[in-house]
């Protein structure tokens, strides 16, 4: 068995490796250990909040995602007929000191993997080490690793759990959760190169809950085209076409095209733009119910693997990212106490995070957009006279507030991680 004074961040994704960053900027001894043989970028489009965008900036990495993504300045919903519903500024357009970002996953990734290997070296990654078994013994913790070379049994005082949606680390504490759970939802999605839609800068919202269409580019390219990304989303009863989500499965076209043929709007022809992408990926809509425990002994869990929630309001990665650094902090304000630190991480993240769980399958944001959808299904003359202004901004002020993007919560310009004691 190898002994070692160094954390264990279990997961190479996105919230293992800004942990890595994080604990590494703050004076820790990490190594990340990876289950797949080689850091590849993958995947399609995702949204940086505010907030994580502020947390990557204390990581000194703003610059280098400025570079190589999209700062959307406004989010606009439209019914499925592309009848403007309401419009809001996002990022610096509306008021935040730091923007929200769209970016390719794979960009993202690889920012923040050749971080790591600058910062760390090259030997605290440990790629091909796949998570067999974790637990506590005392003030240690003990993981073991199925490698090429067999198995690896490693003990430190801390191992995080950030394996993800499927986390071996997580069902080593819940043994009988079994699968994520569906919630009857389909997302298909890709990257088209496209002349910019509307202005360029806004993230489109079409339809409703039960059938939607969401794009917003992630890259500009030359000659003023972007690299777009989209969703095409809709409930259904076929159990066949959910299988493990899989960020990587291969989507069909004839399996969701045709809801989507009369989608032609005057601003944006959804079929077209489907088409024109080089293929898709599918992914169920699915969650885990939130768990009232996350740490056992010098185990704790982060990102998808403890709060694996819908991809709704762009906040997946950011939450991860908000666990790293939260985590961050309570290790340094409980120097030499790491029980205390790991508790204190979970009191201010699982409550926090089972609450955009909850809110999310109640639709989140998206609340205005299946209200509209009941009250004027075959469209109106004036928006006014089907949804009041109050009513949008109950839903939209009330989801900021609950995901922690608020504006007032970041007025202040302090990272989360040196706020942990507030």
């Amino acid at each position: 068995m190898e002994h070692t004074d160094a954390i264990l961040v279990v997961g190479g994704g996105i919230g293992g490796l800004v942990t890595a960053l994080s604990l590494h900027q703050d004076g820790h001894d990490v190594v990340v250990h990876e289950a797949v043989p080689e850091l590849r970028a993958l995947g399609v489009g995702i949204n940086l909040l505010p907030h994580a965008v502020r947390e990557l900036d204390a990581l000194g990495l703003l610059a280098d995602l400025e570079a190589e993504s999209v700062a959307p300045t406004a989010l606009a919903y439209f019914t499925k007929r592309g009848q403007p519903i309401w419009e809001e500024q996002r990022g610096r357009a509306a008021g935040y000191r730091w923007p929200q970002l769209s970016v390719h996953r794979g960009t993202l990734h690889r920012i923040l993997s050749a971080a790591c290997v600058e910062q760390l070296g090259h030997d605290r990654i440990r790629l091909g080490h796949r998570l067999t078994g974790v637990r506590s013994d005392g003030d240690r913790a003990i993981a073991t690793f199925e490698t090429d070379r067999g198995a690896a049994q490693v003990s430190s005082p801390l191992v995080i759990g950030a394996d993800g949606i499927h986390s071996a680390a997580r069902a080593q504490r819940y043994p009988h959760e079994g699968m994520p759970e569906w919630n009857g939802a389909l997302l298909w999605r890709g990257l088209a190169e496209t002349e910019p839609v509307l202005d360029g800068r806004t993230m489109v919202w079409a339809g409703h809950p039960d059938q939607k269409f969401v794009g917003y580019p992630v890259l500009d390219l030359d000659g003023g085209r972007q690299l777009f990304n989209f969703i095409a989303e809709f409930r259904t009863d076929s159990v066949v076409l959910a299988e493990r989500e899989d960020w990587n499965q291969p989507g069909r076209l004839d399996d969701f095209i045709d809801r989507f043929e009369s989608w032609r709007f005057d601003w944006l022809d959804v079929p077209a733009l489907i088409r024109s992408a080089p293929g898709t990926f599918r992914f169920p809509m699915v969650d885990r119910d939130p768990v009232d425990r996350w740490t056992f002994g010098r185990t704790t869990l982060l990102g998808d693997a403890a709060h694996p929630m819908y991809p709704i309001g762009s906040n997946g990665a950011s939450q991860a990212i908000l666990d790293a650094r939260v985590l961050t902090g309570c290790l340094r304000s409980h120097p030499g106490d790491i029980d205390r630190a790991l508790e204190r991480y979970e009191e201010i993240r699982r409550p926090a995070t089972a609450q955009i769980v909850l809110a999310n399958r109640g639709l989140g944001p998206e609340a205005p957009m299946q209200l509209v959808e009941e009250r004027a299904p075959d469209g109106f003359d004036d928006i006014g006279d089907v949804i009041t202004r109050d009513e949008i901004l109950a839903v939209t002020d009330g989801y900021r507030r609950t995901a922690g993007f608020a504006l007032e919560a970041l007025s202040d310009g302090t990272s989360i991680a040196d706020r942990v004691d507030d």
